[in-house]
């Protein structure tokens, strides 16, 4: 199921889990930066475009995940 946004996306930082490609997003609603992070790896610090590809992917496929899920984040398999 697709991922809130609009209004959505202001209200709060969101966090996105996007299984298929072993990746995962964090959104600020402060500033609206984008952060990825790659299963296995550290959060990379340089904030992407809303408009990269793998991010709109995570958008419309991907699951909204908590804080705490993203922080942990996943082991590659």
């Amino acid at each position: 199921m697709a991922i809130k946004t609009g209004q959505y996306l202001n209200k709060q930082d969101i966090y996105i889990d996007y299984p298929f490609e072993e990746v995962m997003f964090r959104r600020t609603c402060s500033d609206g930066l984008i952060y990825r992070k790659f299963y296995g790896k550290d959060e990379n610090p340089t904030p992407i475009n809303d408009s990269n590809k793998l991010f709109n992917d995570a958008l419309l496929s991907g699951v909204e995940i908590t804080r705490e899920e993203y922080m942990a984040g996943k082991i590659k398999k």
